[in-house]
């Protein structure tokens, strides 16, 4: 797989899948290695995926400082990125904290941008945070299925302060929206990709910045932005997630049906469709992009 030097020397990995104009994807987690975004449910169709894994996962070397973890110190990576690739603007995708990361890097670098897709994410920064009502309110919505009466004491739980590792397992199903053969194998291998340390490195005091000076960068976005959320999501529910949408000038919301945080798991099509749609301007589904 590829490799270039970020900022700091650290060697980072990215990989490359499909064919066509690049979209850099950024891996959420936090600090989980990109394979669990897989071909993002056929994107690849449309788009050469390129699937970086921050630092100190995957293929990534570990950084010889631990508080380059922080998220705003990862900013710097994706810039590195974009110079790597040769790129004046890129067309940009973040799932969970690699949408954290991709507003962040939106408003450092707003002129740097052609699109952004954010999924599943990406509120924090704006000072837009999931409540426990929120988690809730999701949580309601699953009262049909047949982990939910094992599931849901699990969840009040951990939202009443239990260690969220004591009920993890438990609470999992929350997170997609069909708790299928496909779901549990793609849950499974969190553990094996992910950089707890780091992770925990990943949202340290100060780390996204403050939000009314965020909010006032992301206002100066002229690129298309599109903000996608799932129905069964509670990290963002999907009113919050307009409001971050809301927040960009050319920003839209779309939410994905019976969809949980991890959509293109859950209906690899429709969320492929809609994306794509949104990258390719030609596309009579598509919104208005930025002139």
């Amino acid at each position: 797989m590829p490799k270039f030097s970020a900022y700091d020397g650290t060697e980072l990995a990215y990989h490359l899948r499909g064919e066509g104009e690049p979209l850099v994807c950024l891996a959420g987690g936090p600090m989980r290695a990109s394979a669990y975004l897989g071909d993002l449910g056929g994107l690849t169709a449309h788009r050469r995926l390129v699937l970086l894994d921050p630092r100190g996962t995957g293929d990534s070397a570990e950084p010889a400082d631990a508080g380059t973890y922080r998220a705003d110190r990862q900013v710097d990576d994706v810039e590195a990125l974009r110079v790597h690739l040769g790129l004046d603007r890129l067309d940009l995708l973040g799932h969970s904290a690699g949408a954290t990361l991709a507003v962040l890097y939106a408003a450092a670098h707003p002129d740097r941008l052609a699109s952004l897709t954010l999924v599943t994410g990406g509120t924090r920064p704006a000072g837009i945070d999931a409540t426990a009502e929120d988690r809730r309110e999701a949580a309601d919505l699953r009262q049909g299925e047949p982990w939910y009466a094992r599931s849901r004491p699990a969840l009040d739980e951990m939202l009443a302060g239990r260690d969220i590792e004591e009920v993890w397992d438990l609470v999992l199903p929350f997170m997609y929206g069909r708790w299928d053969v496909a779901a549990r194998a793609h849950a499974a291998s969190d553990d094996e990709q992910t950089n707890f340390a780091a992770a925990d490195a990943f949202y340290a005091d100060g780390a996204l910045g403050d939000p009314v000076a965020t909010r006032a960068a992301l206002a100066a976005v002229t690129a298309p932005v599109l903000v996608l959320a799932g129905e069964y999501d509670a990290g963002p529910r999907p009113a919050r997630a307009a409001e971050l949408a809301a927040l960009f000038p050319y920003g839209r919301l779309a939410v994905q049906r019976g969809a949980g945080h991890y959509p293109w798991v859950d209906d690899p099509g429709a969320f492929a469709r809609t994306v794509a749609a949104f990258l390719d301007p030609t596309t009579d589904d598509a919104p208005s992009r930025a002139r």
